[in-house]
């Protein structure tokens, strides 16, 4: 049985007291509402809490020299968009902001009456841009998915050479996050500038090449050759500095949590999915659905890894699910009667009506 804290509770401990207590926000809060797995519905005990919420501009960003787009605490992952900030967003049908608008009745921690309004007028903002904004995320979802299993299936000593070798190479065969494509790239440059600087010099000469390990707990490591003589202090100081740094990033490559990043290449899965959900209830039924509860058996069967294999790449079945996916969005792109754009008349209406309540202080 899923496990849910009492979040209207929480609400009132001190930590959340901005809500109450910062001048954009209190009153002014139009909504606010569970975010991430809580308002999928996917959560577990591990989950972390996260609101999600929309409050009105102040007067003085409507009609004066003031700027506002979000509110965000850190210490409780919360973040409030201004409404003429997630209007932006919405108009684009922007997933992350649209999900607020999909909430169940009892997953909305504060509606005030304008945000009932807004929840009214959702369809305001639906057209044919979620197939792109949609299927925009879920190809991203994918790309982590695929670098992910990409990256942990490339053999460690065909990593080293690679290293060693040439960066392009490992970046084109070897898909990296951001945090690894920017260690291979520091190793990179500093191996060059190593067998630029010192591999045949005055002073003698230094190479540095991949064996078998004399370290029992690894397979192989980077190995130096050195012959110097009469080299000053400050170029060995150098030297060494520059082969730390080349040591200390490549024992970063290819070091994983295996629990750890299964997790997270599960969840990477299971995401890619629930956009798709999404996207196809927009296009098909014109319907914002963030809690996916009919569709939990599934989700949650891939969040467990009920798709993975043994080597962390995932079945066929499961790409069979994807593919299906694929085609339905498709589909319903091509057969929605949304319209290609949202009516910006009906919008442009509907804010002005909102920020003059906000300038006359109803609300």
């Amino acid at each position: 049985m899923a496990y849910y804290p009492d979040f209207k509770h929480l609400m009132t401990t001190p930590q959340y007291g901005f809500l109450r207590t910062e001048p954009r926000l209190g009153r002014r809060i139009m909504l606010l509402g569970l975010g991430g797995s809580y308002a999928y519905g996917t959560n577990n005990e591990n989950s972390d809490i996260d609101f999600r919420g929309i409050t009105l501009n102040m007067p003085s960003d409507l009609i004066g020299l003031t700027e506002f787009e979000q509110y965000e605490d850190s210490g409780t992952d919360t973040v409030i968009y201004s409404f003429n900030k997630m209007v932006k967003l919405l108009l684009e049908c922007n997933p992350n902001t649209c999900e607020i608008l999909g909430l169940d009745h009892d997953q909305y921690l504060i509606k005030s009456r304008l945000g009932q309004e807004l929840l009214d007028n959702r369809n305001l903002f639906l057209s044919k841009r979620a197939a792109k904004s949609f299927g925009g995320y879920a190809s991203a979802q994918l790309r982590r998915l695929q670098n992910a299993i990409a990256r942990d299936a490339v053999p460690q000593r065909e990593r080293e050479k690679h290293i060693l070798n040439s960066v392009r190479i490992a970046r084109d065969s070897m898909p990296q996050t951001e945090r690894e494509r920017h260690i291979f790239n520091s190793v990179k440059h500093a191996l060059e500038d190593f067998e630029r600087r010192f591999a045949d010099f005055d002073k003698g000469s230094i190479r540095l090449y991949i064996d078998k390990a004399e370290n029992p707990l690894l397979e192989t490591e980077i190995f130096v050759d050195a012959h110097y003589r009469h080299m000053p202090l400050r170029d060995y100081e150098n030297m060494w500095s520059i082969m730390h740094s080349v040591v200390k990033d490549y024992d970063k490559i290819g070091k994983r949590n295996k629990k750890k990043d299964d997790n997270h290449l599960n969840k990477h899965a299971m995401h890619l999915i629930r956009l798709f959900m999404m996207a196809v209830d927009i296009l098909e039924k014109g319907e914002i659905r963030t809690n996916r509860k009919s569709d939990l058996n599934l989700l949650l069967r891939i969040r467990a890894g009920g798709f993975q294999k043994e080597d962390g790449t995932f079945d066929s079945e499961f790409y069979d699910i994807l593919r299906d996916y694929e085609e339905r969005l498709e589909m319903a792109t091509k057969n929605t009667t949304l319209p290609d754009n949202p009516d910006m008349e009906k919008v442009e209406a509907f804010v002005e009506y909102v920020n003059r309540k906000a300038i006359e202080g109803d609300y």
